[in-house]
């Protein structure tokens, strides 16, 4: 470590959408920062991504207000390589203050004196505040359950680039979110056996009756939802933008050829068992559905809005095989399965982060971004404010918030009573000695 020692106002960690974000609201309230990478500006949409990983939202809602994708068309989805171009190109319209390929090791509250002394690889930092924008998907999450010994290879998704780097046989991918089901289904295309290990999940419709599901859930209002619904702490969303955006079918995946099977359970000499619950999981995802198009059937009615008529989005196809007599165990060495991509979601890293500032699950302990702990601050967490935080618009107006609330903290410590002020000014006002003057 160098010797070199900055003091700053303000410390953003990360610069992905979060820090870019934070950046942007920062440099407008006029409050010194200084925004750290690790890596790159949006590191971990270039390279912590498979390969035709594309935003699950249209163009035209998975942005920041003040810029738009060049070149592409609004309701198109961005590739995981545009969307880094874009935070970059935004980061650039404001000069934000980005110092990348340094690694935050260790942040610290003074004993003695206010704001925290941070570690890092180039360097110490005293800053008055640190806000956290390294997002929720640091750690990749393997579950206990995962086979040790095998000769099948294993991953997570995180590692997953393209089906040409699996070897020959069957891939069981375990979690049927938005990234396992867009993996499986490239997977099945490029001719790979696939078993999909589908728990409980949500399954709204890409589009409907002419707009986006994005769409949809503003007009609704269920991206302002603040608390998450009870029971829905771990259920995914099955949407996909691949391939110019089309709404998650289970049954149709099942007959292009591959084999759903209910919520991994574990492994035992080779043999994987599942959950008895892929109808049960299947249903309840019909529900979410069905319940999406009968309010924007409602809303369209009562808003009398001139929307085509879509009684198709309504047609359930027939259960497949797979669905009517479950599989409860696989053979992984009779089925050929080669490969398990596990699809199983991330954790976040706080270890350098040594503040007063988490529950006793390690979750950060905020509201609405703003710490537990005086002067740290969280942006880019999913449900930091609402159901929308997750999203890129969201993550901008979440940044807002927390900029605001620094920016009034700052105004009470700059605070001067009357007495103060008149020394102040005395000091100002004394003339300046003109002593020793040739």
């Amino acid at each position: 470590m160098t010797t070199n020692k900055t003091k700053i106002d303000t410390l953003v960690v990360g610069a992905g959408q979060a820090g870019v974000a934070m950046s942007e609201h920062l440099s407008r309230l006029g409050v010194p920062h200084l925004v750290l990478e690790r890596k790159r500006i949006a590191e971990a949409w270039r390279t912590g991504r498979w390969d035709s990983l594309v935003a699950n939202g249209p163009a035209w809602h998975d942005r920041f207000p003040g810029l738009e994708f060049e070149g592409l068309d609004p309701d198109a989805f961005a590739g995981k390589d545009q969307v880094a171009d874009y935070f970059e190109a935004y980061a650039r319209t404001f000069n934000a203050p980005i110092r990348t390929g340094v690694d935050v090791t260790q942040v610290v509250r003074n004993s003695d004196r206010p704001g925290f002394t941070v570690q890092t690889s180039d360097g110490v930092i005293e800053a008055q505040q640190v806000v956290v924008a390294t997002g929720p998907f640091q750690r990749p999450v393997i579950p206990p359950i995962a086979v040790q010994a095998s000769s099948v290879q294993q991953m997570h998704s995180a590692a997953y680039r393209n089906p040409q780097q699996l070897p020959e046989g069957a891939v069981l991918v375990v979690g049927a979110g938005s990234s396992g089901v867009q993996i499986a289904d490239e997977l099945q295309r490029a001719g790979k056996q696939v078993y999909l290990s589908v728990g409980a999940h949500d399954r709204p419709p890409r589009a409907y009756r002419n707009r986006d599901f994005c769409w949809w859930l503003g007009v609704l209002g269920e991206w302002d939802a603040e608390t998450m619904q009870p029971g829905k702490e771990h259920v995914t969303i099955a949407v996909s933008g691949a391939r110019g955006g089309h709404t998650v079918d289970f049954r149709k995946l099942a007959q292009q050829g591959m084999t759903l099977v209910g919520l991994t359970k574990g492994f035992d000499n080779g043999v994987v068992s599942f959950e008895a619950n892929l109808a049960e999981n299947i249903a309840r995802g019909d529900e979410n559905y069905l319940a999406l198009l009968d309010a924007a059937d409602a809303y369209i009615a009562r808003n009398g809005l001139n929307l085509p008529e879509e009684p198709q989005a309504r047609e359930i196809l027939p259960d497949p095989q797979c669905l009517t007599q479950p599989l409860l165990e696989l053979d992984l060495a009779k089925a050929g399965v080669s490969t398990i991509i596990w699809a199983t979601g991330y954790s976040v890293d706080y270890s350098w982060l040594q503040v007063d500032a988490f529950k006793d699950n390690g979750k950060p302990k905020h509201q609405r971004g703003v710490s537990s702990e005086p002067g740290v601050y969280f942006v880019g967490l999913p449900w930091l404010s609402r159901r929308g935080s997750a999203f890129i618009w969201g993550v901008w107006h979440d940044a807002k918030h927390v900029a605001d609330h620094i920016v009034k903290q700052r105004t009470y410590l700059n605070y001067r009573d009357a007495s103060q002020r008149q020394a102040e000014h005395q000091a100002s006002s004394q003339p300046v000695s003109l002593m020793g003057a040739r």
